[in-house]
């Protein structure tokens, strides 16, 4: 039987992506991390770490993320599964 690591490198593909595609995503808004902080009613330098890999999301965090973002919650998992391959 083969064994799945849960604690992958914050280097891998998907958590490369993901981190790509939050910073992207807060980009396109046109808001910083300090707007986006505010709107999460969380300090920026969570937004840093965030972005910088030095924090994980859990699903509960990933869908508030999502939604402050204006993304669907759906759409970040399917990002994540598509860098799976």
């Amino acid at each position: 039987m083969k064994h799945v690591r849960f604690r992958k490198s914050i280097y891998s593909k998907q958590h490369t992506a993901l981190r790509d595609f939050w910073i992207n995503r807060r980009k396109e808004l046109n808001l910083s991390q300090a707007e986006l902080a505010n709107k999460l009613n969380v300090v920026q330098s969570l937004i840093g770490k965030i972005e910088t890999g030095d924090r994980r999301l859990d699903i509960v965090e990933m869908i508030d993320y999502a939604k402050a973002l204006e993304v669907d919650p759906h759409a970040v998992i399917d990002l994540i599964i598509s860098q799976k391959s």
